[in-house]
């Protein structure tokens, strides 16, 4: 596997974590409710890390983006 295929790869199951994420998400909250509260500071479950894990997943896909093209962020 070329670094290319392997960058691709890592994106496309990053994405596809991130889109799962997105289902457990919304299933939560439509069974329980999301005040913001729970969603900016909350230390159980679900939503214990998801800002976090989501947000570093998100910057790792831009990042491969910009490796795969060859350009950098600013």
């Amino acid at each position: 596997m070329t670094d290319i295929a392997a960058l691709k790869k890592e994106k496309q199951d990053l994405i596809d974590k991130m889109l799962e994420m997105q289902k457990q998400f919304i299933d939560y909250e439509h069974e329980h409710g999301v005040s913001g509260k729970d969603y900016w500071a909350s230390q159980d479950g679900l939503l214990a890390d998801y800002r976090q894990e989501y947000s570093d997943m998100a910057n790792r896909v831009v990042d491969i983006a910009h490796e795969i093209v060859g350009s950098s962020r600013l």
